[in-house]
């Protein structure tokens, strides 16, 4: 009988991999939406562009010819918002049934019938995730964040063109971008990234409350939570660090290291691919009697974490080509050098230290 916390930490990182599938997919509908708009809003841009005079140019009139242009980026978010919330919807039920069938999977039947597997609903699950903000914002404040901001950068383009002496034809190839490159080399290609990564960590939230949700519905059960992060050249720093560290389940405090858990997996910063995995409570943590049970049975809520490689770990196994590409030449050659370790990267709040601050370290 494997140990419930193994089962527990499987079942999270197998379907964690599914989840950045999944979230891939969106990503790409998220910006198709948003891309259907971009010939009209183009054409209504040239239109408005070719009735301002040269000489007539002034910052006023500007906004008032943007008026058509601007009423079309606000609907273009409005399509993706509306667009989103069944994916989000979706999601939810998914993360909870899911969430639910890895405890049922992990904690032996004899444990259940003490404590039985508390489930949380998908409506639960959609609402506090939408109530809840991330990186500072709720989700529809970064839809209008997001509206504001290409908004902001097409009028921004249009002014220094006509300060320039471009011509429309120049402004607008500067906005939308050449179609030899696929439309990536203009100014529009930037809200297409900005949404992803919204999008993206939007999924990773919600994810994220439907676990966090099932922690609190099975406090009985859980003692605390393990960060767990995607080993790979992608994994920022912050997560790095945090790799395998444990944290009280309800307030998420430190256990037995001193780095903060911020907003937390799948939240710590955009495109954040994280993930917390509860730790169960052994049979004496329970209050249950073990000696009428199997060796297995005993074994199987021990409470102990399934020893996995941490970051640090894996990093020091990597080529020194890939040590490089994720550490960056100055610093990789501040370890190379000896004269900083890998652990000395962070500081005891698990901070990534600047440059400066590693070379002054290191002169001492």
């Amino acid at each position: 009988m494997p140990a419930a916390n193994a089962v527990l930490a499987d079942r999270a990182i197998d379907h964690a991999h599914d989840l950045l599938r999944y979230s891939a997919g969106v990503v790409r509908r998220m910006i198709a939406v948003l891309n259907r708009t971009d010939a009209s809003l183009v054409a209504q841009l040239s239109q408005a562009l070719l009735q301002m005079e040269r000489e007539t140019f002034t910052v006023e009139r500007l906004e008032s010819l943007l008026g058509s242009v601007r009423r079309l980026n606000a609907d273009a978010y409005a399509a993706v918002l509306q667009a989103l919330e069944p994916d989000l919807r979706g999601l939810a039920r998914v993360e909870a049934a899911a969430e639910v069938a890895s405890y049922k999977a992990a904690v032996p039947s004899v444990a259940q019938i003490r404590f039985p597997i508390a489930g949380v609903s998908a409506e639960q699950v959609y609402a506090a995730a939408m109530a809840r903000p991330f990186q500072g914002r709720l989700l529809k404040d970064w839809a209008s964040n997001l509206e504001a901001g290409r908004l902001t950068a097409i009028r921004n383009t249009v002014r220094s063109g006509f300060v320039e002496g471009r011509t429309t034809s120049e402004i607008i190839r500067t906005i939308r971008g050449t179609k030899a490159l696929s439309y990536a080399d203009g100014v529009l290609a930037r809200p297409r990234r900005e949404l992803a990564a919204v999008v993206q960590t939007a999924l990773s939230h919600t994810a994220q409350t439907a676990r966090q949700q099932m922690v609190d519905a099975n406090a009985d059960l859980v003692k605390a939570v393990q960060w767990v992060s995607t080993l790979d050249t992608k994994t920022s720093p912050m997560c790095r660090v945090r790799d395998g560290l444990k944290y009280t389940a309800d307030t998420h405090k430190p256990i037995g290291h001193s780095v903060p858990w911020g907003e937390g997996p799948g939240r710590l910063h955009f495109n954040c691919r994280s993930v917390s995995v509860p730790v169960l409570k052994s049979w004496r943590e329970l209050g249950v009697d073990m000696d009428d049970m199997t060796p297995a049975t005993r074994a199987s809520m021990d409470g102990q974490v399934p020893a996995e490689t941490t970051y640090a770990e894996w990093f020091a196994r990597q080529s020194p080509a890939r040590q490089e590409d994720i550490l960056g030449p100055e610093r990789y050659q501040l370890m190379k050098t000896g004269k900083v370790s890998y652990d000395q990267f962070y500081d005891s709040k698990g901070r990534w230290l600047s440059l400066e601050q590693l070379e002054a370290s290191a002169a001492r």
